[in-house]
């Protein structure tokens, strides 16, 4: 008797654990129709935002902890390919609680996490920003991030590549931001350990009738000159469902060439989930191969 009250009480208890953890499955598709640089109409990819398939589950540990799992796969809706490695997107453990969020594995940056944050044409493929000349880096390996909790509107985040799994490239990277009302504003840094170092600066404002957007980003090489490159733009609601989005952008090498472009884009929403969306993109491209695009495409989340 007393054996079946115990086996009764380990099911109880096992059962309460399971209440208390979740799993998800979520995604997005994304696909559009176009032309890139005038050529032929074609199918693409990652209009609005990258197509993916995603697992993420979290178990409450009580006193506040949580433990938590992230494993996101990227697709190609037109033709079907999958990302190698799997999961290449997402693949980590985490820790939160009080103290913030820590986690483990492969991730995005902190950089990252504020690259885009105040990008016109919504930070999708018809960004006019696609014309900078110097990039980031947007996920790492074997990376260890931790992102305090917020404090009166301000977080902040920290990530950096375990040096034994990166002995050359160490990836560090860190980024501090500010949103409360209609304010928002983020510094972001990365220093990959070869010498290229970047930092970012971007901030918003929300006027209500337009969102004003404004973003500065340089890098240099350990052996180079110094890029600048910056990009304004304005989301303009024209109603609850219908968004429009312009931006111009510019960018330089010190000493070099100047890129620069023009975009427009459109977005409306036909649910919670999905959107359509179309834009063009006119850019002059003096460093290397023409960046326009026109895309009309629909965008749908689960």
């Amino acid at each position: 008797m007393k054996k079946s009250l115990i086996a009764l009480a380990v099911l109880a208890a096992s059962g309460a654990a399971f209440a208390q953890s979740s799993v998800t499955l979520y995604g997005v598709a994304d696909l559009w129709v176009g032309k890139v640089n005038k050529g032929k109409f074609q199918a693409g990819d990652a209009g609005l935002a990258p197509s993916r398939l995603g697992f993420k589950g979290t178990e409450d540990l009580g006193g506040g902890l949580k433990a938590g799992f992230q494993f996101e796969q990227g697709l190609t809706l037109s033709d079907g390919a999958t990302d190698v490695p799997t999961f290449q997107r997402q693949a980590n453990l985490s820790l939160s609680g009080g103290f913030g969020t820590i986690k483990l594995g492969r991730s995005t940056t902190a950089l990252d996490d504020v690259y885009g944050a105040a990008n016109s044409g919504f930070d999708s493929a018809l960004s006019v920003s696609e014309v900078w000349q110097n990039g980031h880096t947007g996920r790492a390996n074997a990376q260890l991030y931790y992102a305090t909790p917020e404090f009166a509107g301000f977080t902040a985040a920290v990530s950096t590549q375990l040096k034994g799994n990166a002995p050359v490239d160490q990836l560090t990277t860190f980024n501090v931001a500010y949103a409360n009302g209609p304010i928002a504003a983020a510094v972001g840094y990365e220093d990959d350990a070869a010498g290229k170092k970047g930092t970012m600066f971007n901030g918003s404002y929300d006027l209500g009738m337009a969102k004003l957007m404004a973003s500065y980003y340089t890098t240099k090489p350990n052996v180079g000159v110094r890029t600048n490159s910056y990009q304004l733009g304005a989301d303009v609601p024209l109603s609850s469902a219908l968004t429009l989005s312009v931006g111009y952008a510019n960018s330089k090498v010190k000493g070099g060439v100047s890129d620069s472009g023009f975009g427009v884009a459109a977005g409306y929403s036909l649910s919670k989930r999905t959107t359509v969306y179309g834009g063009f993109r006119a850019a002059s491209v003096k460093s290397g191969a023409d960046k326009d695009l026109i895309a009309v495409g629909i965008n749908h989340t689960f």
